[in-house]
């Protein structure tokens, strides 16, 4: 069925729930997972003091990205899951279609926020991957009391 499961993964409470039901069911079906991290700087026009500081964030932000990365791998291994893992930079939902299509993923898991009743208005980044993805997304959404 999944082959191969992409997992974005933050380090956030929604992406880890996301992470935990991407490894229970890669485990049950023997898939390997991929991990990915998305750093995402903010857009232009960029203040002049975050624009002469950019560089360091960028590496801040990627030591962060492998932290959590080799965590959700440590987590992985215990599942008896084949992982990897990438690190990219630019829009999430658009890094993350990107990639899936690119390396040939089979689907992709990942968490959504509990964002109450009027949540469904202001939209995702989870709402944008399952909107263009062109495989099949599962997303865990989180319930109000687990926030």
């Amino acid at each position: 069925m999944y082959q191969t499961i992409l997992i974005p993964y933050d380090g956030s409470d929604e992406s880890e729930k996301g992470a935990t039901h991407g490894l229970e069911l890669a485990a049950a079906l023997d898939a390997d997972v991929q991990g990915i991290y998305v750093i995402d700087l903010p857009g232009a026009p960029r203040a002049l003091s975050l624009r002469d500081d950019e560089e360091r964030m960028r590496e801040e932000y990627r030591e962060y990205g492998e932290n959590i990365l080799d965590s959700l791998g440590d987590r992985a291994a215990e599942h008896g899951v084949g992982y990897s893992s990438t690190i990219r930079t630019g829009t999430p939902s658009e890094e993350i279609v990107d990639y899936a299509e690119a390396e040939g993923i089979d689907a992709i898991v990942m968490g959504s926020a509990y964002r109450g009743k009027i949540g469904g208005i202001l939209g995702s980044t989870m709402d944008k991957v399952v909107r263009t993805a062109a495989v099949p997304v599962i997303t865990q959404r989180m319930q109000m009391d687990e926030v």
